[in-house]
Parts: C-alpha cells; structure tokens; sequence
C-alpha cells in the first residue's frame, strides 16, 4: 500500500528485495564473500552460486541436527574447501544457533586458508577453523579431532574425493555429504588396457573411444565410492544437484553410517574390478570393509 503522505511506497525489507536469501543470513557475510556486491545485490552468477549452496545446506542441516540431538556436539570436516562457501553459510545458518559444535575447512592453498581465518576472526565465527592441509594430509593430522560428525567434499579433484572417504571412515563419520569431480584414475587405467579388453569382452566398446573413456571411467568410479561407503557400514543415496552447469559434477553421494556393512558389497567390487580388467585399482577399493 502507497504511503498516503507522501505518495511513495515504504522501503522493501532486505528479505523482499532479496527473496533467494534464506531468514537469519548474514549479509555482511555475504558481501566478505563477494556474494553480493557492495551496495547489496546479486549478480546472475553469484545468484547462481548462492542457490548451489543452499541446495548442499538443505541436504546437510538434517545431518548436523540429528548428529547434535544424538551426542550434543557437532564436527563438521569441509575438503577441498576452497574459500569455504559452503562452511561459512553452514556456520551461519546452522552452526551458530547451536550451543556447541564446530566447523573445520581443510585446503591446500595456504593464502586461501589464512583470508578464511581472518574472515572467521572478523565475524565472531568462533567456532571455525582452518588448515592447510591436502586430503591425504589430514588422514594423519594431529590438529584434527580423531571422532568427527559430518564430512563434506565439494569437487575435490581425481582421487582427492576417494581420500576424503578415507578421511571419514577413519574418523568414524556419522555422514559424508560427496560431490565428485574430474575423475581420471579409471579412465587412465582402461586405455591402457584397452587392447586387451577390445580382444576379451564386447563391453570394451563402452570405453574404446577417449570421451567415452573419461565419462564411463568417472561413473564406474562412483559406483566403486558407492559400494565402498556400502561396505563400510553406510546407508548410500545417490541424487542429482538442480541448477549445476556442468554434467559430470553434479552428483551428490550422501551416505549414512548403519553400523552393519552392506552384504556382498565388498565382492561386488572385486568383481566389478576384474570384470573391467583394472586390476592396478584394487588396492584404492579392495579391502575397505573394515
């Protein structure tokens, strides 16, 4: 309604001019993190990326809540965490409410590790912290919990998503949230095998030409990080991340720890290996059951 005294409408609140941003979300936070603009607004490609945040965090929340009502305390481990989107907005939105609990961001990049601290610091986000450490690195890290909640790995690179898996069977993650990238090792390992393959199965002609290698290779990988969750003792639901530009990373792997592994899951791996003729990957994904 018009204000009659002067003719013109009332201000829009912040949450009416900026209808994608979810109740309770820091704007200073986002404008740190070049979100949004100076002045407030979003742009098509920070749009874009906010709402691929927000799809992770829905999946994520539920997890962190369950993990807080069952031991009164959550860990949240982030590989590959970049400039640590998802781990500030998840502090923000859900961390910082909770009377306890922790987000950790491991990355490579040692600059982006120490601007991720000193946002951290400017904002009162205590309960955050940061290491530059690879995937690989953290398995062994002292500076780590050794019992962790909750392990996200948003596009890290190749064989970076597999040690992030290791990561959390080794600290006994309740949850992994895992969006692979860019996986190569198995498309690297069925050229090279080719020709043997082209002579043995006719299911070769799957991967006989590059393109065709590198897909097939990164879906047959996911499907070996599926049945090694499986075998774990992880629940494992495999869905599609909505508005994602890119095809080949916007699956998301969400697995739950059941205790009780997956019956045959382990042979099934075995089997799947032997069957591609990929033998020099057993050792990633043979005897992971434990």
């Amino acid at each position: 309604m018009a204000n009659t005294r002067s003719g013109k409408a009332p201000a829009k609140t912040l949450q009416e001019q900026l209808p994608e941003l979810r109740p309770g979300q820091s704007v200073d936070l986002l404008k740190a993190l070049h979100i949004l603009t100076r002045d407030g607004k979003l742009n098509q490609d920070s749009r874009r990326k906010l709402k691929q945040v927000y799809h992770l965090v829905q999946f994520i929340e539920p997890l962190i809540a369950a993990q807080h009502k069952e031991r009164g305390a959550v860990t949240v481990v982030d590989h590959g965490a970049g400039k640590s989107y998802l781990g500030f907005i998840l502090y923000d939105l859900v961390l910082k409410a909770l009377d306890n609990g922790q987000v950790i961001g491991i990355e490579t990049r040692s600059e982006l590790v120490q601007s991720s601290q000193t946002l951290a610091l400017q904002l009162g986000f205590e309960r955050m912290a940061f290491h530059a450490l690879s995937v690989e690195q953290a398995m062994t890290s002292d500076a780590l919990p050794h019992k962790v909640d909750v392990v996200t790995a948003l596009h890290a690179c190749d064989t970076a998503t597999d040690d992030a898996i290791g990561f959390g069977l080794k600290h006994q993650a309740s949850a992994m949230v895992i969006v692979p990238c860019c996986q190569a090792e198995m498309a690297s390992v069925m050229r090279r095998q080719k020709a043997f393959n082209l002579s043995r199965t006719p299911l070769s002609e799957l991967w006989r030409h590059p393109l065709h290698a590198r897909e097939f290779g990164s879906q047959i990988t996911n499907v070996l990080r599926c049945l090694r969750l499986e075998a774990s003792g992880y629940q494992v639901t495999v869905t599609e991340l909505v508005g994602w530009e890119h095809s080949m990373k916007n699956e998301l792997i969400l697995a739950k720890r059941v205790g009780a592994p997956k019956a045959g899951a382990q042979q099934r791996i075995d089997d799947i290996l032997a069957e591609m003729g990929v033998p020099a990957m057993a050792s990633r994904f043979a005897g992971m059951a434990s």
